[in-house]
This record gives structure tokens, sequence and C-alpha cells, in this order.
């Protein structure tokens, strides 16, 4: 999932993009700005990845570092699939045959249990709620995990899915699957960003 980035960081990692590997210097030249704003957006950028520094050495003089930006910085700046996710979710409500419909559809959701459950083993239900929600922040989302009463609840402060929820309510129930498979329970969905809710909320139904 594509995180929030300011304007001008974006226009930065495009310059680099287009520069390859440059010095302070030269990107001082091509942004227009001091060296002192270059190399704290550099270090912003190098704490989320996005790009990395190399140092040169050549013959007796002192070391000097290059940058450039990194794969995971190149699949940010491409990282923007919302219409085509909307698009594909919309062919796929269109299938006629609904067992084909429900086959795609349940080969989406067990991808999903793959990707989102791969470090959710805790015993208690707590821990695995915990430790989805982890798994969930470090692809993007804003989440948050707490306490009501005695009961784990994972709480979505806003959509992930809102295009494809506005156009249909089958991604919402889709995700609560995906959800229950993972952490091993029932879950309710007390609150909804689609009707009107200021987040998306997940309990436990019921514990064995």
């Amino acid at each position: 999932m594509k995180l929030p980035l300011e304007h001008t960081d974006e226009q930065f990692l495009l310059s680099l993009q287009r520069l390859g590997a440059v010095t302070v210097q030269d990107l001082c030249g091509t942004s227009g700005v001091t060296a002192t704003a270059v190399r704290m957006r550099l270090v912003r950028l190098q704490s989320l990845g996005f790009i990395d520094r190399q140092t040169i050495r050549a013959g007796r003089g002192r070391p000097h570092h290059t940058y450039q930006i990194t794969e995971q910085g190149r699949r940010q700046l491409g990282n923007n699939y919302s219409e085509l996710a909307r698009l594909l979710w919309s062919e796929l409500q269109t299938i006629d045959e609904l067992d084909v419909r429900q086959r795609v559809t349940g080969r989406i959701r067990d991808a999903m249990v793959r990707q989102y459950g791969a470090d959710v083993r805790g015993e208690l239900l707590s821990d695995r709620f915990s430790q989805l929600g982890a798994a969930l922040s470090e692809r993007g989302f804003s989440v948050e995990v707490g306490l009501e009463g005695s009961l784990p609840i994972l709480r979505e402060t806003h959509c992930p899915y809102h295009d494809l929820a506005q156009q249909n309510s089958g991604i919402c129930e889709l995700e609560q699957q995906v959800f229950e498979q993972v952490l091993g329970v029932p879950l309710k969905l007390s609150s909804c960003c689609r009707d009107g809710h200021h987040c998306c909320e997940f309990h436990p139904a019921e514990v064995n």
C-alpha cells in the first residue's frame, strides 16, 4: 500500500528517478534549495527506505556520497492501483456463473489470509489481534488494536478499500472473512465506514 507523502517529497523522488545517482550538490542545483534542506529530505526519505546512499572513494581525495532511489521508492511512485482494483472488482461482480465467482473470490481471500496471517501465531486471542494489527500497519493500513472490556478490538481508522466498498459491500465481507480466518474466531463488524461511521471496528463475536 502506498504511504502518504508530501507532494514535494514525491517530486524529489521523481527527480532522483530521472537523474540516477547524484550528490547533494547535484540536487541543490536541480532543486534550487540549500544543501541543509536537501540533506534533511534525504535523511527522511532514507529512513522510509526510498533512497539509498553509496560512498564513492576515488584516488586520494576524500570520499563522497551519492544518492539514488531504491526499488521500494520506485514502487512508491508507481503504487497507484486504486482505479485498476476498482475495475477488476467491478468485473468480478458481473460474472454470471455463481460458482465461478465464488471460486475466484475464495482464491483472493485465501491469498490475503496467507499474506496477513504469516506472522499471526499467538496462543492468546489478544496476541493474535496485535500481530494482525502489526501486519496490517506494515502494509500501510491505519489500524489500532485495543481492548473493549476483556475482549480485543481491531479498528481501521479509515477504510483501505473506500472506492470498492462504495461500489459493493462484498469487499467488506471479504475482509471480515480474511480476518476471521487469520484470527481463528468469528468476528462482528460493529461499525463500518461504508455506513457513515468514522472507522471500521472488528470484535470477536464469540470465544470458545
